[in-house]
C-alpha cells in the first residue's frame, strides 16, 4: 500500500504545474565533504544533499533531526523527546557506520562511535553536507553508509531570535557577525528549557510486575546553553581560520538525570603553496563528558586530530588530492560510586590517502585509496572507484564501487562487562563493508530533475554480542539494497521537492531484517512565496514499518505546515505546526513520540 502511495506522489509531483522553460535554474551547491576539496554538487559521482541555512529558516524545525528525516537514504530512531537519545541510520547501515563531521572534526564519542545528535543545536547550524555510500578511501574509519558534516554559523552582523513552542519549549539565541571577504569573526550564544513529556510508556515493560522496567510518567525535559564561534585571518598568502561549537547540557530520563558536554574544536591554515598547489592543514580537538549520578556511570571521551590535505593541478581537467591524518584518543568509563575506572585506554590513529579526479569531454573519473594504521586493531586498505558519463547535456549516468570499514569503539575493546558478562574483546577486527551503486540524473528542462540510484552493500566482521557470557566477537553478516528516487521541481513562485527510498537491510546469518529500519520510506515539501515577505509551506513524511526488539512498528503518515512573514526588514516571524493530524507513532518499542505540536519564532537581524 505504501509503495503505492509513494509513486503515486511522485506522479503528481512530477506532473504539479506547467513548466516554463524560461525559468531561471538554481545554481548548483559546493560540497567538500564528497572529496575532501571544493566541487559542485553537478560534479561529484556520489550521492550528495545539502541542507542549506536557507533551509533551516524556511522550515522553522524545532531541531536537525526533522530536516534530516526528508533526506533520500536517511532513517532515525528517537527514544522519547527532545534531547533524548537519538540514532541516525543512512543507506540502512547502523548508526556508527555513519561518519559525523562539525567543521572537519570528527564528533562520534571514543567509547561508543556514537554521535549525540540530540544535544546539536540547531540555531548554531549554518548548513549541512550528506554524502551517501563509502567515503572511506578519504575520510577512513565510519564512512560505511555515508557521510554528514555539519559547518557552524556565520552571521554577518547582529541578531536575535526567540522561540517558544508545545511541551514548554522555549529558547533563545543572541550574535554577532562582521564579515569582509574570508576575514571576519561570527559569535553567538543559546539557550533552551523544554519541559517535555514522559520519553517512555508502559509498552518498555513486559507485564506489571516486570523487574527491570523504569516506566514513569513523568514530564522528561531538557536543559542546555551553547556557544558557536568561528573567526578567519588574512597571514600572507595563506588564510587562519578556528570554530568553535560547544553544548552544555541537562537531561531527565525516567528515574534520573545525566549532564552532557558536547565540545568540538579546530583552527586550520590554508592557502595556494605555489601555482598548482594547495593545501591545509588542520587542528581538531573533539570532547564528550556524559555524567549520570543516578546509575554512577562518567564516560569521557577526548580525540586530537591533525589533517594535511593538498590537491595538485596534474593537467587540464585532472588533480589529485593527498593527504595524511592522525589521531590520538582517550575514553574512560568511571564508577561514581567506588571512585575507579571501569577502563581507561588510549588508541592511536595514523592514516595516508590520496585521489586522482578528472575530467574528459563526457567523462568524469576518480580513483581514490587510504591506509589506516591503528595501535589496537592493526592496519585497514580501503579503495573506490567512479566514472561518470554524460549522455546528453541533461542527464549523466555514473557507477562506483568502494570499501569502508568501522573500527571497533573502546567500549568494544576494553569495557570488562558486568560480572564479566557484555565484556569487551581486544582482538576485535574492524566492520568492512564493500558497496556497488549505479545512478541516472536527468534534467528535462531549466526548473526540475531527476535523480535515481541504486545500491548494493556486504558488511562483514559485524561484531555482536555473543557466547555463553554474550562477549563481544567478530561474528555477524549484513546485506543491504536499496533505491532511491529524488525529485525537484523550482518554478517562479513554486517550490517542490519529493524522494521516495526503498531498501532491504538485513542479517544475512538469520535472514532477520535489521532493526528500526524502514523497508519503504516518502518525504514531500511543498513551498510557495506568495510575496517578497510571505510564504507558507507543507511536508509530509511516510514511513512504513519496522522492526525493534520483541516488537514490530507499524507504518506512519506525517504532515507538517510551516509559515514565515518578514514584518519588516530587520523582523521575521517563524511558526511551524508538526504531525496535523495528530498521529500516534513509535520509532523506538516502549517509548512516546510528540503528537500536534507548534512553535513560534521572532527573529531580529538588521539588514
Amino acid at each position: 500500500m505504501l509503495s503505492r502511495t509513494v509513486l503515486a506522489a511522485s506522479l503528481a509531483l512530477a506532473l504539479f504545474s506547467p513548466v516554463r522553460a524560461e525559468e531561471a535554474q538554481p545554481q548548483p551547491e559546493i560540497v567538500v565533504t564528497a572529496t575532501r576539496v571544493a566541487q559542485t554538487v553537478d560534479a561529484t559521482l556520489a550521492g550528495v544533499s545539502v541542507i542549506t541555512r536557507t533551509d533551516i529558516d524556511a522550515s522553522g524545525a524545532s531541531d536537525l533531526l526533522d530536516l534530516l528525516r526528508l533526506q533520500p537514504g536517511v532513517d532515525l530512531s528517537r527514544t522519547g523527546g527532545g534531547g533524548q537519545q537519538t540514532s541516525v541510520f543512512l543507506r540502512g547501515s547502523n548508526p556508527n557506520h555513519v561518519l559525523v563531521l562539525v567543521d572537519g572534526v570528527r564528533v562520534a564519542s571514543a567509547n561508543t562511535g556514537g554521535f549525540a545528535w540530540e544535544q546539536l543545536p540547531l540555531d548554531a547550524v549554518e548548513r549541512v553536507e550528506i554524502v551517501r555510500g563509502p567515503r572511506a578511501s578519504y575520510w577512513g574509519s565510519d564512512a560505511m553508509g555515508g557521510v554528514i558534516q555539519i559547518f557552524t554559523r556565520r552571521l554577518e552582523g547582529p541578531r536575535l531570535a526567540l522561540r517558544g513552542g508545545s511541551y514548554g519549549d522555549a529558547r533563545g539565541s543572541a550574535g554577532m557577525g562582521a564579515w569582509q571577504g574570508g576575514e571576519g569573526f561570527s559569535v553567538q550564544a543559546g539557550l533552551r528549557h523544554l519541559r517535555g513529556y514522559s520519553a517512555t510508556n508502559a509498552g518498555l515493560c513486559s507485564g506489571p510486575d516486570d523487574p527491570y522496567c523504569s516506566f514513569d510518567p513523568d514530564d522528561d525535559g531538557y536543559r542546555s546553553k551553547n556557544l558557536a564561534a568561528q573567526g578567519a585571518l588574512r597571514v600572507g598568502s595563506q588564510r587562519l581560520s578556528a570554530s568553535l561549537l560547544r553544548n552544555d547540557a541537562e537531561v531527565a530520563y525516567d528515574r534520573g538525570r545525566s549532564f552532557a558536554i558536547e565540545q568540538a574544536a579546530a583552527v586550520n591554515i590554508e592557502g595556494d603553496l605555489v601555482a598548482g598547489w594547495s593545501h591545509r592543514i588542520g587542528l581538531s580537538q573533539y570532547r564528550e563528558d556524559l555524567r549520570s549520578p543516578d546509575i554512577g556511570a562518567l564516560f569521557l571521551s577526548r580525540r586530537a586530530g591533525l589533517s594535511w590535505t593538498n590537491t595538485l593541478q596534474l593537467a587540464p581537467g585532472q588533480q589529485l588530492v593527498a593527504g595524511l591524518d592522525l589521531l590520538h584518543e582517550r575514553g574512560e568509563n568511571r564508577d561514581l560510586y567506588a571512585g575507579s575506572a571501569l577502563y581507561r585506554d588510549r588508541r592511536d590513529n595514523s592514516a595516508v590517502f590520496a585521489g586522482w579526479q578528472a575530467h574528459a569531454g563526457a567523462w568524469n573519473g576518480e580513483v581514490a585509496g587510504r591506509y589506516d594504521a591503528n595501535s589496537e586493531f592493526g592496519g585497514h586498505t580501503t579503495a573506490s572507484a567512479a566514472v561518470g558519463l554524460d549522455t546528453s547535456e541533461r542527464s549523466r549516468l555514473t557507477a562506483s564501487v568502494g570499501s569502508a570499514f568501522h573500527g571497533p569503539n573502546l567500549n568494544e575493546q576494553f569495557n570488562p562487562g558486568y560480572g564479566g558478562y557484555y565484556a569487551g574483546n581486544p582482538d576485535l577486527q574492524p566492520e568492512a563493508s564493500r558497496t556497488a551503486e549505479l545512478s541516472w540524473g536527468w534534467r528535462p528542462d531549466a526548473v526540475q530533475s531527476w535523480e535515481t540510484r541504486a545500491y548494493r552493500s556486504r558488511v562483514r566482521n559485524l561484531i555482536a554480542y555473543t557466547g555463553p557470557k554474550n562477549r563481544a566477537e567478530n561474528t555477524a553478516h549484513a546485506q543491504i539494497d536499496g533505491v532511491e528516487l529524488s525529485y525537484a521541481l523550482h518554478l517562479a513562485a513554486w517550490r517542490v521537492g519529493a524522494n521516495t527510498t526503498w531498501q532491504d537491510a538485513r542479517d544475512t546469518d538469520n535472514d532477520a531484517e535489521l532493526l528500526r529500519r524502514p523497508r519503504h520510506k516518502l518525504a514531500a515539501t511543498l513551498e510557495r512565496q506568495f510575496s517578497a515577505d510571505f510564504s507558507l509551506g507543507a511536508e509530509l513524511q511516510a514511513v512504513g514499518r519496522r522492526k525493534d526488539y520483541g516488537a514490530d512498528l507499524g507504518g506512519y503518515a506525517l504532515l507538517n505546515l510551516r509559515a514565515g512573514w518578514r514584518a519588516t526588514p530587520d523582523w521575521q516571524v517563524n511558526a511551524r505546526l508538526e504531525n496535523l493530524t495528530d498521529r500516534d507513532y513509535a520509532l523506538v518499542q516502549g517509548f512516546n513520540t510528540a503528537g500536534r505540536s507548534a512553535w513560534l519564532e521572532l527573529v531580529w537581524q538588521p539588514h
